[in-house]
């Protein structure tokens, strides 16, 4: 399964707000110029994100977006599940579609089980562990130590 844009981008503009929020809302053009993305695009996906809870925005020359919640609070399959719309791996599951094989279909079960164990392993992951993670990739190693 592959994630779309709206999954990749949205996840990447939520973590930008959490780690950009401190001194005030974090304007989209900000945030489109850091992550190269579309203004554009980027208010689709905020929408999304205001809409599921996950951000909230102020208006005037001032404004911006911050976190609805905590960082540590806003897990990663939340934003997913949010942002796709769904949380089926297959159009058949959606019920958008009408599959004709529905009622015999014996890969049915493999796909919900499929995207429950993905959706699980997502919401291992919060968008503070993300930040900490990136926080320890920034971090300069330690010299290596000499032996004499």
């Amino acid at each position: 399964m592959r994630l779309t844009t709206r999954s990749r981008y949205g996840t990447r503009m939520a973590l930008d707000i959490a780690q950009h929020c401190g001194p005030g809302p974090v304007r989209i053009q900000d945030i489109a110029e850091r992550q190269g993305v579309s203004t554009k695009y980027l208010e689709k996906l905020i929408r999304r994100l205001k809409d599921g809870g996950y951000v909230v925005s102020k208006r005037g020359p001032r404004g911006g977006h911050t976190l609805a919640r905590p960082a540590s609070e806003i897990l990663i399959g939340e934003l997913v599940r949010v942002l796709e719309g769904d949380d089926s791996l297959v159009e058949c599951r959606t019920g958008k579609k009408d599959c004709q094989r529905r009622s015999v279909c014996l890969t049915s079960r493999l796909w919900v089980e499929a995207a429950e164990a993905m959706y699980q392993r997502l919401n291992s992951f919060t968008l503070a562990d993300m930040l900490a993670d990136a926080e320890q990739c920034s971090k300069p190693e330690a010299p290596p130590m000499l032996m004499d």
